[in-house]
């Protein structure tokens, strides 16, 4: 392994390091898993500038994206939408109350008679969710654009393989949408 290793790479000079330090420790996951989690905060950390820049916040957006992707009229109960976006109860009751505050969403109870209650995309939050979703994948389009479209399919088909054995070994479940900041 410490063959393929380049000494002038930081990363690879982690695994060199502890190579040498402590012959026989496992190195191999360190070039993949530091570089994704080094990737993950770089492109979590452009978000949220990208985002801060057009007024809103991931959470926001997460929730938008949700009501927005769902088709018309746009529209989900509470617990669809903690599911969704893979948060705790409490959480997106925070993210609702915080966006029909704000004027992108409405809250009232289900017409079925239950104690749910259903959140409906406003056309403010209509508005805004179409704008930021052009500004945060034009911007991310961009990011991955230094790797030809055969680079990025590849890359694309190892991370798919890299979850699916993640969520297979840690016995977690994959979500049905990818959480905070997803689009």
């Amino acid at each position: 392994m410490s063959g393929n290793l380049d000494p002038t790479d930081p990363i690879d000079d982690i695994a060199l390091s502890w190579s040498r330090e402590r012959p026989g420790t496992p190195i191999e996951g360190i070039g993949i898993v530091t570089r994704i989690w080094h990737a993950a905060k770089l492109l979590g950390e452009e978000r949220r500038r990208v985002l801060a820049a057009a007024g809103a916040d991931p959470a926001t957006l997460d929730l938008l994206s949700v009501l927005r992707r769902n088709g018309p009229p746009y529209r989900l109960t509470t617990r669809a939408l903690a599911e969704r976006t893979m948060v705790t109860p409490g959480a997106i009751s925070q993210r609702v109350a915080r966006a029909e505050r704000d004027g992108l969403v409405v809250r009232q109870p289900h017409d079925d008679g239950s104690r749910a209650v259903v959140v409906t995309l406003t056309p403010s939050g209509h508005e805004l969710v179409e704008r930021l979703v052009d500004e945060v994948l034009s911007r991310e389009a961009a990011l991955v654009a230094g790797l030809t479209p055969d680079q990025q399919a590849a890359l694309t088909a190892l991370l798919r393989a890299l979850l699916a054995d993640l969520h297979g070994a840690l016995g977690v479940q994959p979500p049905s949408h990818v959480g905070t900041g997803d689009l």
